[in-house]
């Protein structure tokens, strides 16, 4: 077992560095060196481990980053995101993207299928654990803009693709202006996707106005939380809920309060790379 830990250990070290390193030109030798693995059998080993090849998985990697950008960054040249996820040719890019994606770049940006963003091509399921310790805090009750969202969790993006665009039209861009949120009420993992519930929601000063959006008034309840700091890929996100609700709550003694948990995003994807992207866990205390 032991054998077996170190040998994942060691992937996800690569799979770490290639996150870290998404903008440099990554090489056999390189992620070898990372992995301490030789480079004859490096390529079988990491296709077994991650069910893909290292090379396949770059580029998934760096078309799903392309995906958002031409969603949620539209005055980014279609070229430029091509050049920025290393593909020499616009051609290149599309023929990739097109089989990813099922539509070409610019039918992607003008009629996204907004599903298709939270795809997962390979089967990292995994990441290299850092140490969790959780801080109690208390939180002030704030009052919040909010967009519910009820229904599967692959659909999210379609309510977050609403919920940004009452933001551009209210003036209240992404972290400059207020505080974002997610409040979640079930684990996605353990309910019918009909049944999942998440509230998306952004801090504001004024009342929100009626609108075409679905956008209502609503508060995130203050008091006592128990706070953990999540770096990296949303997708890993609920190893958090788990730590708190699996090894930290039944050692500290504190009594979980009558309220949902809720996430608060320091920065968003794109506008920052994946291994960059800071999320704060917030379990409510008695």
């Amino acid at each position: 077992m032991a054998s077996i830990k170190h040998y994942e250990k060691r992937m996800l070290a690569v799979c770490d560095y290639i996150y870290k390193h998404l903008d440099e030109d990554l090489t056999v030798e390189a992620l070898c060196d990372v992995a301490c693995f030789s480079k004859y059998h490096f390529h079988r080993q990491f296709t077994h481990f991650m069910g893909v090849g290292v090379f396949k998985f770059v580029q998934q990697l760096r078309l799903k980053r392309a995906s958002y950008e031409l969603v949620f960054t539209t005055e980014k040249r279609i070229i430029d995101i091509a050049m920025s996820a290393k593909f020499d040719h616009p051609e290149s890019f599309s023929r990739a993207f097109k089989k990813a994606y099922s539509q070409s770049p610019s039918d992607f940006r003008r009629n996204p299928d907004l599903q298709k963003l939270g795809l997962h091509f390979h089967k990292l399921e995994k990441q290299l654990e850092p140490k969790m310790t959780a801080n109690i805090v208390d939180f002030d009750t704030t009052k919040i803009a909010l967009l519910k969202h009820r229904g599967a969790p692959s659909r999210i993006m379609e309510s977050v693709a609403v919920f940004r665009e009452w933001r551009k039209a209210s003036g209240l861009l992404p972290i400059s202006k207020s505080r974002t949120f997610n409040i979640v009420y079930e684990d996605p993992a353990v309910v019918a996707p009909e049944d999942f519930r998440c509230d998306i929601a952004a801090e504001v000063m004024n009342e929100v106005d009626d609108n075409d959006y679905g956008v209502i008034n609503s508060t995130l309840e203050g008091g006592r939380y128990a706070v953990v700091r999540h770096l990296g890929p949303y997708d890993s996100i609920s190893r958090c809920l788990y730590f708190l609700y699996g090894e930290w709550l039944p050692e500290s003694e504190e009594e979980p309060r009558d309220a949902p948990c809720f996430f608060q995003y320091q920065n968003h994807f794109p506008e920052v790379a994946e291994h960059e992207l800071i999320t704060d866990v917030y379990l409510p205390l008695k």
